[in-house]
Order: C-alpha cells, then structure tokens, then sequence
C-alpha cells in the first residue's frame, strides 16, 4: 500500500489540487489542522507543475476531481453524502458533480458481453447502439434482444476499471494514514474510516450483480406502488461486468421543456417524487440514494420510472420508527415529543435536560414552518436539527446524513417541476399511514410475536441449555466463582417476560 506508485499518486494529487486552485477550497471546509495544512502545501506546491489542469470552467474541488479520473469523481460524489466530514457547503458543490466521462469503443462494449456471456453479441441481441450514457465506472447501450425482440438496456463496466480503482483506493488509504498520523485530533472525522467506507461502496458498484440484485429487491417492494416504475432485470444476462434491465421510454426530469409539451402534470409529478421517496424509506427501508433528475423519467403513461441502482439507502425498522416520529413530532410541532425521542433512542446522552434539547428543537422548527410553501424544506430542517443534536453529543449517523441528502436531492426534483410544492403538506399522509400502522397497539403485538417466535426456535434446545447451565454453575471456574443468583433472576425474568408477551398477544386474537 505504500510503495512508489503510491506516493507518485500522492504527489500528483496534491499537484493537481494546487494546479487548480481546489487545496485551499479542502483544507477550510474539513477545518484542518496546522500539521495537515503544512503538509499538504509541501506536498502539492513544489510540484505544481505536474498537476492536471482539469477544465477551467468548473468549480475548483469539483475540477480537480474531474481531472484525476474515475476513482476521484466517485469520492467526490460519495463526500457529498457525508457533509459531517467535508461540511454543508462542500457537500452541496460536491452533489452537482458530473459523473460523466468521455465514452470508451463499442468495440470494447461488444467483446466484454461475448466475454460474460461465453457467445457471439449477435447471438443475443439483434441490435446493440453506440454508447447512450457514459459514467465513471460504466456505460450503457441500447439493444434489441433476438429471443422476444424486447428492448433493453445493457450497462457495461469500464475495461479495467477495477485495476485503476484498486490502484487510486490504496493511495486514499496511505493518505488517511497520513493525515492521521500527522494530526491526531484529525481523528475525529474518522479519514480512515472514510476511505473504508468508500472502498465499499465501489467495490459493490463494480460487481454490476449487487446492483442487479438491488434493482431486482427494488422492483419487488415497489411493484404494486401506483404510478412508479422499476425496469425488470434480466437476470440470464446479468453478470459481474454486465448488467441487463428493460429499456424504459419516456422524457428525462431534466427535460422541463419537453414534460409541458407532452402534456404532464408537473406538480402530480413532483407529488409522486417526493411521497414514493418516503413510502420507500419508511415502508420497505430500502430506498433510492440518488434521484436526481438524470435517473428519473417520465414514461409515456405519465409513470415515474427509477434509472442507476449503484447507490441504494437503507434503515432497520427500529430507526425508521425513530425517523417518523421526530418527523411527526415537527409536524405537529410537538417539539417536546422530538426531543423524548431522541432520548429513548439513545441518540443523545441521559445527562443532557431534555426540555433544554425540546427548546432548542423550537428554534429549529418555527422559523422553517413561518415560511411559505416554496420555502419550507425537510431538507433544511433535517440540516439544521443535525446541527442542534451535535451540539447537544448526539454521534454522527451515516444512515441518517444519507436520508438527509438524499432528500435534499429529492426535493431539488419536486421543486424544479412545481416551485409552489408545500412539502410537508405532501409529505404528511405519507408519515401518517406509517405511523398508523407501525406505531400503537397493532405493531406492539405484531413485536410481541416476533419475539415469541424468536424465543420458540430455542425450544428443543431448553434442555441442553438448562443443564449447560447447571454443571456451569455446580462447577464454576476457579479464578471467578460468581454466585448463582444473577443468572436464575436473569432466568426468571425471562420466563415472566415469555409469558406476558404470549398472554398479550392472546388477549389481542
């Protein structure tokens, strides 16, 4: 991981950040320390000259990245996720970073499907076009299947991507490890970790089966949703390097123009964005990360059809009741009720006052719903409620930043289709029906009887367990007799437990 061609990538990095003016931009938004700062300058300035030049027309971060090559752009867009590292304002000049690259032969394209596939291309589809889209990683070309003549869409992962990829991610760990080891309270952001984090991701976007497979779980949670669309994969001409899903007609979001002169009804549209966006994240806690106007068309019948599943979202069931509650708790401004439930939680310390934390959530939520309706955003105030919570010790939450920034994108497309949209009058049903179903009576016994069910599995291995137990306790080791009390009491309340979750959910039948 450290040997020459690492540093050489080292230096050119700092080169090239300096070449285009993005040093200064990085160094201020992560707040970095002196050490970090120096070094950083030793390493760049000296050898300005090697830097890339990138195009003079972009933002300096974001031309810098763009320079570097595919393994940059791709951090650059996961760091706009994780504005807890890079801050607000770099995050958001990181999320209009384009993932576009100039197109490799469809030459290339042809001999990797033959390779994949173990046959001819002609044999499998009747026609296969140039390039239709070229990202980082991968490229996508419209064909014609010969068996059934269906439409499709073939991504196709750049020839050698994964080299080039494993090369960049060993240089971003020598850096972390540096920037660690010069700067110890630069620990705080976790640089390794990050770079962990990020190493990840690519290597499932570089397995086009994980994103199959996410199309695939996609489809499935959302095929009986009205008006949204996920394309079908096909799943005998998907593989590690390629990936086949149904092509899917209609006009691009980012095509107003051509939305009006269809005849679309914008703000149904924008309705339908926003609320599928959250059935999806509380409903099935599986969500699309990334629905910016270039994966989102509109199909002829006036669908919503998702495009691009490299970057999918998801929440345990516990912290998606969480997130509805603190929700609804803003909606109704119940700001007492936002406040208990970051502490039942756990998400900020019990020594902190929680009608201090309560009044504090005030000032986050009023001046927001004081605006009008083209100025209320749940983006923001999921913004400004992470900054409250960090003053009062609440720890960084992955998921958490990725819903925030996601929805952050999600409301940029309602926004740009109907400008007047009022998000939380949108958004409320949506949050009533999950908490309708998933908090009261019905969920406690839907929860007693999971555990009821958890704790039966145990049943043929009571007995084992229960003398495991006895000759554990006849026989204590030496060095730590215990007595036994602890573990009959832990037993007995085990036992009182069972029993009135099964007499609950007999009493509910």
């Amino acid at each position: 991981m450290r040997g020459p061609h690492n540093i050489w990538r080292l230096v050119r990095t700092g080169a090239t950040f300096e070449r285009t003016g993005a040093m200064g931009a990085v160094l201020e938004a992560v707040d970095a320390p002196r050490p970090i700062r120096v070094a950083a300058r030793v390493l760049g300035w000296p050898f300005k000259w090697l830097g890339l030049k990138g195009d003079p027309t972009m933002p300096p971060v974001v031309r810098a990245l763009t320079a570097l090559g595919p393994a940059y752009i791709k951090f650059g867009q996961i760091l706009s996720t994780r504005a807890d590292v890079v801050g607000p304002e770099m995050a958001a000049e990181l999320q209009v970073l384009q993932d576009k690259l100039p197109p490799f032969d469809t030459s290339d394209a042809r001999r990797v499907v033959a390779e994949e596939m173990g046959r001819p291309v002609d044999e499998i589809f009747s026609a296969f076009s140039d390039p239709v889209a070229a990202a980082s990683i991968a490229q996508v070309h419209r064909a014609t299947l010969v068996e059934g003549g269906r439409d499709v869409a073939v991504k196709i992962l750049r020839p050698g991507i994964e080299r080039a990829f494993r090369k960049d991610v060993d240089a971003f760990h020598l850096m972390a490890t540096l920037i660690e080891t010069l700067s110890p309270s630069s620990r705080r952001l976790r640089p390794r970790d990050v770079i962990t984090h990020f190493e990840g991701v690519v290597t499932q976007e570089l397995d086009l089966r994980i994103e199959a497979s996410a199309a695939g779980e996609f489809a499935a949670n959302t095929k009986d949703d009205e008006g949204f669309v996920v394309p079908a994969v096909e799943w005998g001409l998907s593989s590690r390097r390629m990936m086949v899903l149904g092509w899917a007609e209609g006009v691009p979001f980012s095509n107003l123009a051509a939305i009006d002169v269809g005849g679309y009804d914008r703000k149904a549209l924008a309705q339908t964005v926003l609320q599928m966006f959250l059935r999806h994240a509380l409903r099935d806690g599986f969500f699309h990360a990334d629905m910016h106007q270039g994966n989102l068309k509109v199909a002829p019948n006036g669908d919503v059809v998702a495009l691009d599943f490299g970057i999918m979202g998801r929440l345990d069931e516990y912290t998606r009741r969480v997130y509805a509650e603190i929700l609804m708790g803003f909606i109704r401004k119940d700001y007492r009720r936002v406040a208990e439930v970051h502490f039942e939680a756990g998400y900020v310390p019990q020594d902190r006052d929680v009608a201090e934390f309560a009044q504090a959530l005030r000032s986050v939520g009023e001046p927001i719903f004081g605006m009008d309706a083209s100025g209320i955003s749940m983006g923001r105030l999921l913004a400004y409620l992470f900054e409250v919570t960090e003053r009062f010790g609440m720890e960084t939450r992955t998921e958490l930043i990725l819903l925030q920034r996601t929805m952050v994108v999600v409301e940029g497309v309602a926004r740009s289709l109907d400008e007047d949209m009022n998000i939380w009058t949108a958004a409320r049903p949506v949050v009533e029906e999950y908490i309708a179903r998933n908090i009261g009576p019905q969920a406690v016994a839907r929860d007693l009887f999971r555990t009821a069910m958890v704790l039966s599995r145990f049943g043929p291995r009571l007995p084992q367990l229960a003398e495991a137990a006895l000759i554990a306790q006849a026989h204590p080791p030496r060095q730590d007799r215990r007595p036994v009390w602890p573990e009959r009491l832990a037993l007995g309340l085990g036992g009182v437990v069972v029993g009135a979750a099964l007499a609950a959910i007999l009493s509910l039948i």
